[in-house]
């Protein structure tokens, strides 16, 4: 029988069975071609290249999704928003109320006094011109009384331009005024001096000089005060804007930082059943004291300087007014009888007629407007008074002049002027210093009413910028240890 020759060669072990499953054959490890150089002769990079380094900010954001998986993780990120905004709502708060403190400080330190002085600019000079036509009238009967008062006008009214000068921002419109006020002052007084010493000898040519620095202190000096007194009143008006506009900005991170607290304790409710975390807790109460405080201290501030404003100001603006319409018409009534009709007006109706007279007409009609404006905003019988006073003198006054007016027109010169001087009985100059020192008693009041009221204001702000950023530490502290707390149970 034939037998099947068995092979002399032996199965690998791979496929014995004795071993188990057959197993794939180890094949030895190739390794990795040269990548081809390329044209320039360096390497083409493979595509198995190192990843480019991520950045701090993406590696940062990875593990805030990692710790935001965890119950611990949450409550740290809780605690540390919770924190920035009850800081932030601090922050801003005393930022705002700052600035708002500051506005209501310079309305009542600065900007209304200055828009005073600025008035008192434009009053010391009209009542010098008046006081120049005043003196040149009475000529060798001129008292020292009514030269002192012009010479003290001249002074007040270098004083004041000195003062705005100091306080005008370098530049601006207003410093310009000031400059020009200060160069055509000199000019003008040489002028004055010029006509008072050709009347005091006799030389008619002493009033064209006078008449020349009427022209000068209508035409460019009291315009130029005039536009000064605007632009201080518009600085005043800004500041006031400034100083009640509301803190929205605080207002609205206080009510977010506030929804935020609520949320936060429950949250802590849902999970743990307790009613209360201290720390939380302590950073609601401060968070709602801040807001409190800001929203009522805004509308106490704001009451208080709408009040300054609607029975100080107003009133100031307006008793300014009548006292620059008396000054003026005064003015005209003594160049009236200086000039005698040298200069006319002609009227819309072709109607020819003094000029001056003309001019005191209008100005005694626009301090009559005045005076009842006044009184009219007049909050008290105290401020009430001294208006009526001042109506009272000027109708007085209007009568006066009228008979000084007839004495001119039928050629009686010295009569009408001994009635508008004082050389007669009742001259219409007593009523004219009745009128201005019931105006000055006027402007007195409510000066003193317009700074309690807005002291009031001013002072409802105090502390709160400070007071803001102390809760808000507090607060924020109050969050994390609220929420430090819960951690500790994790520990």
């Amino acid at each position: 029988m034939t037998q099947t020759p068995k092979s002399s060669t032996a199965p690998p072990p791979g496929n014995d069975p004795a071993h188990g499953a057959p197993t794939m054959p180890s094949v030895p490890p190739q390794s990795t071609p040269p990548a081809p150089p390329a044209a320039n002769g360096r390497p083409i990079p493979s595509a198995t290249a190192t990843a480019p380094r991520r950045t701090a900010f993406a590696e940062g954001l990875d593990q805030l999704r990692a710790a935001a998986t965890t119950e611990p993780g949450r409550l740290r990120i809780i605690g540390a928003l919770l924190a920035a905004l009850v800081v932030t709502f601090g922050a801003v708060a005393a930022w705002q109320m700052t600035d708002r403190a500051s506005a209501a400080d310079d309305v009542l330190n600065r900007s209304q006094p200055l828009s005073s002085d600025a008035a008192d600019i434009y009053r010391s000079l009209a009542d010098a011109n008046t006081a120049a036509a005043s003196g040149y009238l009475a000529g060798l009967q001129e008292k020292p009384a009514m030269r002192e008062g012009y010479e003290k006008d001249i002074r007040t009214a270098a004083a004041k331009l000195v003062t705005a000068a100091a306080n005008s921002e370098p530049g601006s419109p207003s410093a310009k005024t000031i400059a020009d006020l200060s160069r055509l002052l000199p000019e003008y007084k040489g002028l004055v001096e010029t006509a008072r010493a050709n009347n005091r000898q006799g030389y008619p040519v002493g009033g064209a000089y006078l008449r020349a620095a009427n022209e000068m202190m209508q035409q460019n000096m009291l315009p130029r005060a005039e536009k000064l007194y605007q632009t201080e009143n518009q600085r005043l008006s800004d500041d006031y804007a400034d100083a009640k506009s509301f803190p929205w900005a605080a207002a609205g991170l206080g009510i977010v930082a506030l929804a935020a607290l609520v949320w936060a304790q429950r949250r802590n409710y849902r999970r743990t059943n307790r009613v209360l975390n201290h720390g939380l807790v302590t950073a609601t109460a401060a968070a709602t004291v801040v807001l409190l405080w800001l929203a009522v201290s805004h509308m106490v501030a704001r009451a208080g300087l709408n009040d300054s404003y609607d029975h100080g100001v107003r009133s100031l603006n307006v008793l300014h007014e009548a006292r620059i319409a008396s000054l003026t018409a005064r003015s005209d009534e003594n160049l009236t009888l200086v000039r005698r009709g040298a200069d006319t007006k002609t009227l819309s109706d072709d109607t020819v007629v003094d000029a001056y007279e003309w001019g005191y007409d209008q100005q005694i009609s626009q301090l009559g407007k005045a005076l009842n404006r006044a009184e009219d905003l007049a909050d008290d019988s105290t401020g009430k008074k001294p208006v009526q006073d001042a109506n009272g003198f000027m109708k007085v006054w209007k009568d006066r002049h009228d008979v000084a007016r007839d004495d001119n027109n039928s050629g009686n010169y010295q009569a009408a002027r001994d009635r508008v001087i004082g050389a007669a009985k009742e001259p219409t100059s007593v009523c004219f210093d009745n009128v201005d020192k019931a105006i000055a008693a006027a402007l007195a009041h409510e000066q003193t009413e317009f700074k309690q009221a807005a002291s009031d204001g001013r002072d409802s702000l105090t502390g709160l910028p400070t007071g803001a950023a102390v809760l808000a530490v507090l607060g924020a502290a109050g969050a994390v240890l609220g929420i430090g707390r819960r951690l500790s149970e994790y520990r």
